[in-house]
């Protein structure tokens, strides 16, 4: 691909990233929800077993494993979630919901900071991102994807009359109906990478 095509491409990519985070989300309490907990105070770590439930406003995380530490110098708390796969989602500011999964997903509070490693997978609006390794900056909206090895990370766009319809039959759908149909809700951009 040559330098234009490249820049048209990255353009296409951002302009396509509709949803903004719901910025009252990031303003609201972490619950954490586990069958049990342990305590390791010296090393300011938490872990619960599962299954595993973590909400703060629309974000919902769903593991087997959940693993919260608190840095030392004041940095931050970090929510490292393990699954097969583990789940993230929310509901974003124009009301679409957006996923993600990942064998884990760690989630840094202070930063806004989403990373999915293994088998990572983002979608929204029937666009989907895929990789070995996904970092999302929600506050931000930044996304990086990777393969590893010979693998290829292919980009696919939805046009937007596909995303109108989709919104469309959504909204003409009774609530009871589109809860039973709509994906996991996230904050994620709306394109499609897979492995080729």
């Amino acid at each position: 691909m040559n330098k234009h095509n490249l820049i048209i491409a990255a353009l296409l990519c951002i302009t396509s990233f509709s949803g903004m985070t719901k910025q009252d989300d990031l303003m609201q309490e972490v619950k954490i929800s586990a069958a049990s907990q342990e305590a390791d105070i010296k090393n300011n770590q938490m872990i619960f077993h599962g299954p595993v439930e973590v909400t703060q406003g629309s974000i919902t995380i769903l593991a087997d494993e959940l693993r919260a530490t608190s840095k030392e110098d004041g940095g931050g708390k970090i929510l490292i979630a393990i699954g097969n796969p583990a789940t993230y989602s929310q509901i974003m500011e124009d009301g679409r919901p957006a996923s993600a999964s990942a064998k884990e997903i760690r989630y840094e509070l202070s930063s806004r900071i989403l990373t999915l490693v293994g088998n990572a997978t983002l979608e929204q609006d029937g666009s989907r991102v895929t990789g070995n390794m996904i970092r999302y900056n929600i506050a931000k909206q930044q996304l990086i994807a990777e393969s590893i090895g010979n693998e290829r990370v292919i980009t696919i766009i939805q046009p937007e009359s596909y995303q109108e319809t989709s919104q469309d039959k959504s909204e003409e759908q009774p609530k009871e109906q589109q809860a039973a149909t709509e994906p996991l809700p996230t904050q994620l951009p709306v394109i499609m990478q897979e492995k080729q």
